[in-house]
């Protein structure tokens, strides 16, 4: 009889070193991403269309064809081209409402990114109640437009305004703010620079706030004064933010209606009368509107502000690659 040798069952004993099991890679699925990426994708997109691409479409056809209010309605207008914009150059307004657009544009940027660079820098040294004054500067920003305009229109009345009167207090006679050609065009660029300064305040100060603070304590310890360290420190620093802060502010201040519509109209005598206001007046401040030259007038103030854009966009490039 033969014995079956038992040969007992070995465990196997797993390696602590040894790696462990990669799992199972888990299924790519390129289909469902681009689906969840449209998915992001499609709000932005319809709102870019609704109300963006669709309305400069439209004021595009109206600048084109000579619309009439009957046509407006049935929109058969019939189609004519350049006409209206040869409308608008031939115009004897043209030139005094490109003027008007021009100063009014320069002298607002000039001067809201001038005081308002001035105070960041002031605030920036974070004395006691500076929260509070930089919360109170914030008011003519917070307020609506048609609650400034009316209020400096109170102010700058030739008769019962607190300016005349308090030029009258020390002996300079009243001065027609908005009722004389001379001053229209300054009463709106004061409204506006008043209005404008907190933006710049907020944008510049936050640009302050990313500024090492060594970079002055090395140039104090070197000699340099106040005005040495803000030209070879702060304002160089501060240009990208510069830079993005005059160029919204541009767009900004082109197109600029409320104040100027609701102080002078426009006049007297066409005298503080810009694009944005000449488009309005063209196609809903007469009788007989002429939708196609006011839709051509706003297109200039389209191109001009995507000029303006694609100039900063350049500059920026430039400035990245040196």
């Amino acid at each position: 009889m033969s014995h079956a040798t038992h040969v007992p069952h070995r465990r196997t004993v797993s390696d602590p070193r040894a790696a462990p099991a990669a799992p199972p890679r888990a299924r790519r699925r390129p289909g469902s991403q681009q689906w969840a990426a449209w998915a992001f994708l499609t709000p932005v997109t319809l709102y870019l269309a609704l109300f963006y691409a669709y309305p400069l479409y439209r004021n595009l056809d109206l600048s084109l064809r000579n619309y009439t209010v009957r046509s407006f309605v049935r929109g058969d207008a019939p189609f004519t081209g350049l006409a209206n914009y040869r409308t608008v150059l031939d115009d004897p307004t043209f030139a005094p409402a490109l003027v008007h657009t021009v100063v009014f544009t320069a002298v607002c940027l000039f001067f809201q990114y001038a005081i308002g660079l001035a105070l960041a820098v002031f605030f920036n040294q974070h004395f006691r109640l500076s929260a509070t004054l930089r919360a109170l500067f914030l008011v003519p920003w917070l307020l609506p437009l048609i609650v400034s305009a009316s209020t400096w229109s109170w102010m700058l009345n030739s008769d019962s305004g607190v300016v005349n009167s308090a030029l009258h207090a020390v002996g300079i006679d009243p001065v027609n703010w908005l009722t004389s050609p001379s001053w229209s065009l300054t009463s709106v660029i004061i409204a506006n620079i008043w209005i404008g300064v907190p933006f710049n305040l907020v944008v510049l100060y936050s640009g302050l706030q990313s500024i090492p603070a060594g970079l002055y304590e090395a140039a104090a310890l070197d000699g340099a004064g106040a005005w040495r360290r803000f030209w070879s420190i702060t304002f160089p620093l501060l240009r990208p933010v510069s830079a993005i802060t005059l160029l919204l502010g541009l767009v900004y201040t082109l197109k600029v209606f409320d104040i100027i519509w609701i102080m002078t109209r426009g006049g007297p005598a066409d005298s503080s009368t810009t694009f944005a206001t000449w488009s309005y007046q063209l196609g809903f401040g007469n009788l007989l509107p002429a939708f196609g030259p006011g839709a051509a007038v706003g297109n200039l103030l389209v191109v001009a502000a995507l000029v303006f854009g694609l100039v900063y966009v350049r500059a920026q490039r430039k400035q990245a690659l040196t």
